[in-house]
């Protein structure tokens, strides 16, 4: 069992509150310090699945207070060694059970520390996009799988594509917004750059790498929706490093690449068959990805929040769903509908 230590922060005097707020909740240990004349560490061991309801209860018992803190640390490991089954309360309640249960996952606060950074427009963002573009073009044209997979692994476009899928599931306009802005910039840099790339190189579109990547099949939609799905899953649970080997299967920059490369090169009809196989990919991912949190439990506290996500995330899986559809309907029209 995963588990976090939160380090709470509070005016002294507050020990007993923060006592009657885990009351309820399985924790491991409670150590209270004082750090100050006026200001009391809480530290409680707890499990990661009870995290978010133990944040969620401070915050919503502490918040007006000025100094009020919580800090959360993973934990890599602890002495004596948990045992499966020793934790309090297993063979009693059903709920904690059913709650058990179910695929472990990190609290809304990790989630959105993990998809914050790659939200952001930033100059580093820019640098990276460049820089895979350039590796990816350069795989391409060779017939070179492992610079492409180098190009794959670096994986620019996937942070904003989580990024809003976890906004959607949330209904956090604020970070929908930076990461569409995110993701826009990217796809237009990606495209322009590949395009100058296209003009300037001599492109073969019979290339085995070129060419696989414009041959899309209604099979690339099951292979997109799995690798969405896995990697907001491996998100969820807080194995980031899981994601590279997802960008490994469903590769959104490769294809976007090669339509930018085929459209300076005035190769546009086989440029349409790249952008049908980019545009599988980013619907699928961000399908899957809605999907999974929710899933996954991903809510916003706040019960008139959680409505507002609910009826969001209705909207935001019918209209993926729609663009799938046409897109399938697009593929077939093409010829392209074979596995």
């Amino acid at each position: 069992m995963a588990l976090r230590l939160a380090e709470i922060i509070l005016p002294t005097g507050n020990e007993e509150i923060v006592e009657q707020v885990v009351e309820d909740m399985k924790i491991e240990e409670i150590w209270h310090l004082k750090v100050s004349e006026k200001r009391t560490m809480s530290r409680v061991l707890i499990s990661s699945e009870e995290s978010e309801a133990l944040m969620d209860a401070l915050d919503v018992r502490f918040a007006g207070i000025d100094c009020f803190r919580v800090i959360l640390h993973p934990i890599a490991a602890i002495l004596p060694r948990q045992k499966d089954g020793d934790q309090e309360g297993d063979n009693g309640n059903d709920k904690e059970k059913e709650q058990n249960s179910k695929v472990g996952r990190i609290n809304r606060e990790e989630l959105y520390v993990g998809v914050g950074d790659t939200s952001k427009l930033t100059k580093v963002y820019l640098v990276t996009v460049a820089l895979s573009v350039i590796v990816a073009s350069i795989g391409l044209v060779k017939d070179n799988v492992a610079v492409i997979i180098g190009a794959m692994v670096i994986a620019p476009l996937l942070g904003p594509n989580m990024a809003l899928s976890l906004a959607t599931t949330l209904a956090d306009a604020k970070l929908a917004r930076l990461s569409l802005r995110t993701l826009a910039v990217g796809i237009v840099l990606t495209t322009a750059l590949a395009l100058a790339f296209g003009y300037t190189l001599d492109v073969d579109p019979t290339t085995p790498e070129i060419a696989s990547r414009t041959n899309v099949g209604l099979g690339d939609v099951g292979l997109a929706l799995a690798s969405g799905s896995a990697g907001a899953l491996f998100l969820t649970i807080g194995i980031s490093t899981a994601l590279v080997g997802v960008m490994l299967a469903v590769a959104i920059l490769p294809p976007l690449v090669t339509f930018g490369l085929l459209i300076g090169s005035g190769d546009f009809d086989l440029a349409v068959d790249a952008i049908l196989l980019f545009s599988t990919n980013l619907i699928c991912v961000n399908l899957a990805g809605v999907i999974t949190f929710v899933a996954q439990g991903v809510r916003p506290r706040a019960w008139w929040e959680a409505d507002k996500a609910k009826k969001l995330t209705v909207w935001a899986i019918t209209i993926w769903c729609a663009l799938l559809t046409l897109l399938m309907i697009l593929i077939v029209f093409w010829g392209k509908g074979g596995l």
